[in-house]
């Protein structure tokens, strides 16, 4: 009984990577997950381009997590976008 317990669990634990979220992009699937990362990274760049032009830069410390932070923000609204949850 013992033998067949740990391919069991294992076999539940991977029960919901059944298959991810994808689009249709000219032709061609590509997975959410991508979207999400490279719309994030590029609203990173926007915000510290802002903070640039501002001249926020030089008040708000720790620009490199704070525009991360940013960046993640808007990944995860894309990708809640993209699976239906928001």
């Amino acid at each position: 009984m013992a033998r067949w317990l740990a391919p069991a669990v294992l076999l539940v634990l991977l029960h919901g990577c059944a298959g991810a979220p994808s689009f249709a992009l000219f032709g061609a699937y590509f997975p959410l997950w991508l979207l999400s990362a490279l719309v994030g990274i590029l609203g990173a760049v926007v915000a510290w381009r802002v903070f640039i032009a501002t001249g926020w830069a030089e008040t708000v410390r720790f620009q490199l997590l704070v525009n991360a932070a940013i960046g993640l923000i808007i990944a995860e609204i894309v990708w809640l976008t993209g699976t239906g949850h928001l």
